[in-house]
C-alpha cells in the first residue's frame, strides 16, 4: 500500500498533502485542471450483453481508452494542476466477482499520468455500493483514499463530497452525520477565508436540469438537494441576494436548452438504431427504445414517400437501408416498413470492433431491399 501512495498520493486525513493551504492559498493567476468521470473498467462489455450485474469479466476496451486519456493529459503544455476523476472508478460494485481486478488495472494505467499532476479520486456508487455500508467505504479509502475532503489550489478551494451518503445513507447515518458536520466546517473556512472560487465535486449531481426536477437515479432528492444548494449559497456568494441562484440556475438551464435546441437528437437516436453494433439500443434507457424505433419507422415512411413524389436522381455513392418492395397502398407500406425493420432486428449485434459500414455493404441483399431507401452519409 505504501508503493501504490507513493506513485499517486491519495487524500488522507481529508486532505491531498500535495495540495495544502499554506503552498495554494493564494490566489495567483489563471489555471486549469482536468475533470474526467466513470472509467468503471468492465461497463462497456456489461451493457452490451445486457447483463450490468454480473457481465463485466471483460475491460480491455476501458484500458485502451483510458491508455489514451493518460497519454493525452501528459502531453499538455502547460500542464493542468490535477485530474480528477468523478466517481464509479470500475463497473464492479463491493463483493462482486471482477472487481479487484479492475481495480488493480486502472490503478497501472494511472501510475503513467506525469507525477507532477496529482490524481483526485470522488468515490461513486460502483465504488461504494448504492447503499454503502461502512465496510465499503473503509474499503474504497483503503485503496482510494477519503471518500470526502478539501484541498486548495491557486487560491481556489475544493472540496470532494461522498454523494452515495446523500443518496441513501441508510447502512451508515453516523457517516453522513460525520460528512455533514465537517462540510459545515469547511463552508465556514471559505466563508471566512473569502476565497477566490470554491468548486465541489461529487459523483451524483443535485439535479440534472432544474433544481424543482423530480428526484430519480440520477440525482439527489429534492429535500437534500435544497438543504445542500442553501450552504453552498451561503458560503460562496459574498452578497445577500437571494435571487442569484436562481439567476444562476436560470441561466445554466437556458443554456442547456439551447445546446439541446442546436442538437439533433432525433438523428442521433436513429443514428444509434441504425449502427448493427449498438442497434439493441443499451445504450438508451429501456423506456425510450420502442419510441426509437418507431421515430426509425416514420423516417422510412417519409422516405418511401418522398421517392415516390421526387424526379429520379442519378444514384449516389452511399449506403443504403432498403426496404421491402410495395406499390399497393398505405396499410401495405407500412406492414413492409415493419417487416424491414423486424427483420433487421433479428439480425444480430455485431463486434464492438465490426465497421458499421461494411455490415451494411455486406447485407445489401438481405430481406430490408425495397423501392424506398433510408440513406445514411
Amino acid at each position: 500500500m505504501a508503493e501504490e501512495r507513493d506513485v499517486f498520493p491519495r487524500a488522507r486525513g481529508r486532505t491531498l498533502s500535495v495540495c495544502r493551504e499554506d503552498d495554494e492559498g493564494q490566489w495567483k493567476a489563471p489555471f486549469y485542471f482536468i475533470q474526467g468521470a466513470d472509467p468503471q473498467f468492465g461497463l462497456m462489455k456489461a451493457w452490451a450483453i445486457g447483463d450490468c450485474d454480473n457481465g463485466g469479466d471483460e475491460w480491455e476496451e476501458e484500458i485502451k481508452l483510458t491508455e489514451q486519456a493518460v497519454q493525452a493529459i501528459n502531453q499538455l503544455n502547460p500542464k493542468p494542476k490535477f485530474f480528477v476523476l468523478c466517481g464509479d472508478l470500475i463497473h464492479g460494485m463491493p463483493g462482486t466477482q471482477w472487481r479487484k481486478d479492475q481495480e488493480q488495472d486502472l490503478k497501472n494505467v494511472l501510475k503513467n499520468i506525469d507525477q507532477d499532476i496529482p490524481l483526485v479520486f470522488v468515490s461513486g456508487n460502483h465504488d461504494i455500493g448504492n447503499v454503502p455500508t461502512p465496510e465499503t467505504i473503509d474499503d474504497y479509502c483503503k485503496h482510494w483514499g477519503d471518500d470526502y475532503f478539501s484541498f486548495w489550489v491557486g487560491g481556489v478551494f475544493f472540496l470532494v463530497l461522498n454523494s452515495q451518503l446523500y443518496f441513501d445513507s441508510s447502512k451508515c447515518p453516523e457517516l453522513k452525520q460525520a460528512q455533514d458536520e465537517w462540510l459545515d466546517a469547511q463552508l465556514a473556512v471559505a466563508e471566512k477565508q473569502t476565497c477566490k472560487h470554491v468548486i465541489v465535486f461529487q459523483h451524483i449531481p443535485l439535479f440534472l436540469q432544474n433544481p424543482d426536477e423530480d428526484h430519480d437515479y440520477f440525482n439527489l432528492e429534492k429535500s437534500v438537494r435544497q438543504e445542500l444548494m442553501e450552504k453552498f449559497h451561503k458560503a460562496a456568494v459574498l452578497d445577500d441576494d437571494p435571487a442569484h441562484i436562481v439567476g444562476f440556475t436560470n441561466t445554466g438551464t437556458a443554456a442547456l436548452t439551447k445546446h439541446e435546441e442546436g442538437t439533433n437528437v432525433r438523428f442521433l437516436k436513429i443514428a444509434t438504431a441504425l449502427n448493427p453494433r449498438i442497434k439493441n439500443l443499451k445504450c438508451l434507457p429501456k423506456s425510450e427504445w420502442d419510441k426509437v424505433w418507431s421515430m426509425l419507422s416514420e423516417v422510412l415512411k417519409e422516405q418511401h414517400f418522398a421517392a415516390e413524389t421526387t424526379e429520379p436522381e442519378p444514384p449516389k455513392k452511399k449506403i443504403n437501408l432498403l426496404l421491402v418492395a410495395s406499390d399497393s397502398n398505405d396499410e401495405n407500406e407500412h406492414a413492409s416498413v415493419r417487416s424491414a425493420l423486424d427483420h433487421y432486428r433479428a439480425e444480430p449485434v455485431i463486434s464492438r470492433n465490426a465497421c458499421p459500414l461494411e455490415w451494411w455493404l455486406k447485407h445489401e441483399g438481405r430481406p430490408y431491399e425495397s423501392s424506398a431507401h433510408l440513406t445514411f452519409r
